[in-house]
């Protein structure tokens, strides 16, 4: 974290769910790294967001907000260019819970699989149903993914953002006319 040009930027919650929007709120408004999270008592949690310093205050604004409507706020900061002092002890903070490094495996996950297995469903181009089968192995998550490639979809992107997973099963098995 060089003084400079980072400022630090905090949202502290109560709960998960609250966090995760906020961070992700965060992450997707401005060009900042979300850097992690530190958990203390009573369900209060605190999220690290560093970048310049307008887009951390753009990030936190927008990231407190997201918080506010989806659970509890408890209060965010934004500190423009902290000593030097605060950044090193933060990053000993960061470094200490860092998550591990995955491990490659040589066998792919069941998630994996059949995405591999759903992989260019959209794209045969020959006009066959995709089995639904197939597609009930894939999570919501890669349904949604499937059908925003598909081209001519019946679904804009907000109804694909919005449909639960047996209507996007549906919608991809049936033959195009």
């Amino acid at each position: 974290m060089t003084q400079s040009r980072t400022a630090l930027g905090l949202i502290e919650t109560i709960g998960v769910p609250a966090l995760i929007a906020a961070a992700d709120a965060a992450a997707k408004t401005a060009d900042v790294r979300v850097m992690t999270f530190e958990k203390a008592d009573a369900g209060l949690i605190t999220v690290y967001i560093v970048g310049d310093v307008a887009s951390v205050r753009a990030a936190v604004e927008a990231g407190g907000e997201e918080a506010r409507r989806v659970g509890k706020l408890v209060g965010t900061h934004v500190i423009p260019r902290p000593d030097l002092s605060v950044s090193a002890m933060l990053e000993s903070i960061w470094r200490k819970n860092a998550p591990a490094e995955p491990k490659p495996s040589a066998e792919p996950s069941a998630d994996e699989a059949a995405a591999d297995e759903a992989a260019g469903l959209s794209g045969t181009g020959d006009g066959d149903a995709v089995s639904a089968e197939a597609l009930a192995k894939l999570s919501l998550q890669q349904l949604r993914e499937l059908a925003r490639n598909t081209p001519g979809f019946p679904l804009n992107a907000s109804g694909i953002g919005t449909a639960a997973k047996a209507e996007l099963i549906r919608l991809l098995t049936e033959k195009k006319d």
